[in-house]
C-alpha cells in the first residue's frame, strides 16, 4: 500500500527525492538535507522559510559550497511541494550566494598544456591528460571509459560517454590520439576499464586529480592546475 504524502517522514522525503540521481550527486545532497533537518528537528510539512534563512546562516563554508548547499535545499522543497509534502515551495524565496568564477584562473595556455602532457611518468597518465585537452572529457567520464565505448573510425575513432545530465556524447579522435589510447589496451577484454587503477578496476576521480597535479607540479605550473 502507497503512503500518503503527509505521511511522509524526512529520510522517506529524501529517498524519493534522490531516486535516479547521479552518485556524485546523491552523496552531496542527503549530507545537506540530513544536516538541514538535524539542524530543524522538524517534518518538512512544518518547515517554515525562517528555518531555511536561519540554516543558511549557519553555514561556514565557501561561498561556492554555501551555493551547492543552498540548492540542494532549494531543490528538495520544490519537490516536495510537486509532491503535497508541502503547501508552499519556500526554497523558491531563498536566495543563493552568487559563486565567484575562478574559471580564467585554470585556463592554461597551448604551452603550458604541452609541458603538462611532456611531464607525465606514463603512457596512461599522458593519454589521460590528452584525452582531457583534445576530447573535453569530463573526470567522471574518463573514470568510466570501458573498451568497449570505443570504436574504429576511419584512421581515429569514437568515445562514447554516459555523463552529466544521463547525456550520451560522442566525440571523435584523431589517428595518433586513437593509437595512443589503444596502445594502453593489451590484452584487455570489452568491458574492462580504459584506465586502470594500480588495483586493477577503473581510476577513481581521487587519483586523477592527483595525477594531473603531479604533472603541474614536475612542470612548474603554479596555481590551481585541475582536470576541469
Amino acid at each position: 500500500m502507497l503512503k500518503s504524502s503527509s505521511t511522509l517522514t524526512n529520510a522517506e522525503l529524501i529517498d524519493l527525492w534522490l531516486h535516479g540521481k547521479s552518485a556524485n550527486t546523491v552523496d552531496g545532497y542527503r549530507r545537506y538535507a540530513e544536516r538541514f533537518f538535524a539542524h530543524t528537528n522538524k517534518p518538512a510539512s512544518d518547515c517554515t522559510l525562517t528555518d531555511i534563512q536561519l540554516w543558511v546562516m549557519t553555514l561556514h563554508c565557501s561561498d561556492n559550497s554555501k551555493r551547492v548547499a543552498v540548492g540542494a535545499i532549494k531543490s528538495l522543497f520544490s519537490f516536495a511541494k510537486q509532491l503535497g509534502v508541502v503547501s508552499a515551495n519556500l526554497g523558491i524565496m531563498v536566495k543563493s550566494p552568487k559563486a565567484k568564477n575562478r574559471l580564467a584562473e585554470r585556463i592554461l595556455t597551448q604551452e603550458e598544456v604541452q609541458l603538462l602532457i611532456n611531464s607525465t611518468n606514463t603512457p596512461r597518465d599522458r593519454a589521460i591528460i590528452r584525452l582531457f585537452y583534445f576530447a573535453g572529457l569530463r573526470v567522471s567520464e574518463l573514470c568510466g571509459l570501458k573498451w568497449r565505448d570505443l570504436k574504429v573510425r576511419g584512421d581515429g575513432g569514437q568515445i562514447t560517454v554516459f555523463g552529466k545530465g544521463d547525456k550520451t556524447r560522442t566525440m571523435l579522435v584523431g589517428a595518433g590520439m586513437w593509437q595512443e589510447i589503444n596502445s594502453l589496451k593489451g590484452d584487455a577484454k570489452h568491458d574492462d576499464p580504459v584506465f586502470v587503477s594500480a588495483k586493477g578496476g577503473h581510476l577513481c576521480r581521487s587519483m586523477v586529480f592527483h595525477i594531473v597535479k603531479k604533472a603541474a607540479t614536475r612542470a612548474g605550473i603554479e596555481g590551481n592546475v585541475s582536470p576541469h
